[in-house]
């Protein structure tokens, strides 16, 4: 039988040789994205989410049109009828009417999306098993309660600027303009209903991105490293399409919300979810809950994929000058 042999090789006359004032092992064991701190992952949260958006902001816009009801130019349900009214009435800068909002609010919103994200993982995984899909959805969950409240004002001026043909000049126009003649109020009417729409979603997203990560990790175990990109985008878009289709009315909501007033868009008196259920329905049918699911949809998983992939680029990234930093 083999025995432990480190016995024979220690020497009591030896004495071990202090390390360096400035060396620090925990730092330099392991490069992993996992130890980031909590500002580490707002950084690459606000690169992830400017990126996705602005990138695919020409298909959100075309969505809004879609989904708001009432005399605005856009009547169609129809992506292409939609998408060619757009280029008559505007050209091709109406499809980045909004894009200046979009880029204030998106890195603030999403820096505190997977920062918090990242904090509540970690705090519900530490209970749990690692896999505990509960664990990532409730992780979701608390992130986009805490990033729409930074975000939805922001959204509302957008969606107002992207529908067109309406009284406000720009993005500080639109602001001064709602606070005064709507109150402060209005930039936060749809709070509650994207609460309600996100909350799920990113239940579905989160769950739907860990759930295929894994899957694809463990068929592929050892091209996970040279494919690692590969991986984020394929699960960042399956969670994406699968949690934009299912939140879609609620969307539909939302728009209707944040919109009401403008081009001729309907006003609702207290702005509940019933109340304007009701009104989709009575105008459109139950179809018009489904109004723009094909651009959310056609947003949503290119979107995440690139989201998702920028994220862990870029907290590998941050990471890797830590790394070398820490060398140095």
């Amino acid at each position: 039988m083999a025995s432990d042999a480190t016995p024979n090789f220690q020497n009591p006359e030896l004495l071990p040789i202090p390390n360096p004032p400035d060396f620090h092992p925990e730092i330099i064991a392991s490069p992993s994205h996992d130890g980031l701190h909590f500002w580490q992952f707002m950084v690459a949260g606000s690169i992830a989410g400017t990126v996705e958006h602005v990138a695919m902001f020409p298909v959100d816009t075309i969505k809004t049109h879609m989904q708001a009801l009432g005399a605005c130019p856009i009547k169609s349900v129809s992506l292409r009828q939609a998408l060619s009214s757009i280029m008559k009435t505007e050209g091709p800068s109406g499809l980045y009417r909004g894009i200046s909002a979009m880029g204030l609010g998106a890195g603030p919103a999403h820096a505190v999306y997977f920062s918090v994200y990242e904090f509540c993982k970690k705090a519900l995984i530490s209970r749990t098993s690692p896999n505990n899909p509960a664990a990532h959805a409730a992780a979701g969950v608390c992130a986009t309660v805490a990033s729409d409240a930074v975000f939805t004002p922001m959204d509302v001026v957008k969606q107002r600027l992207q529908l067109g043909g309406g009284p406000y000049k720009g993005l500080l126009d639109c602001v001064r303009r709602v606070v005064k003649e709507e109150g402060v109020g209005a930039l936060y009417a749809s709070y509650r209903t994207t609460v309600l729409m996100n909350a799920p979603f990113t239940a579905v997203h989160f769950t739907t991105y860990e759930a295929v990560k894994r899957g694809l990790m463990e068929i592929s175990p050892d091209s996970v490293s040279d494919e690692r990109w590969v991986v984020h985008a394929t699960a960042g878009a399956a969670a994406g399409s699968l949690a934009a289709v299912v939140t879609t009315p609620l969307d539909v909501v939302k728009t209707q919300l944040q919109c009401q007033g403008v081009c001729g868009c309907d006003r609702f008196v207290n702005g509940s979810i019933k109340d304007v259920l009701r009104t989709i329905v009575e105008k459109d049918g139950y179809r018009g809950l489904m109004r723009g699911w094909m651009p959310r949809m056609l947003f949503h998983a290119p979107a995440a994929a690139i989201c998702w992939s920028t994220y862990e680029a870029g907290s590998l990234c941050i990471t890797d000058e830590l790394f070398l930093w820490a060398k140095n």
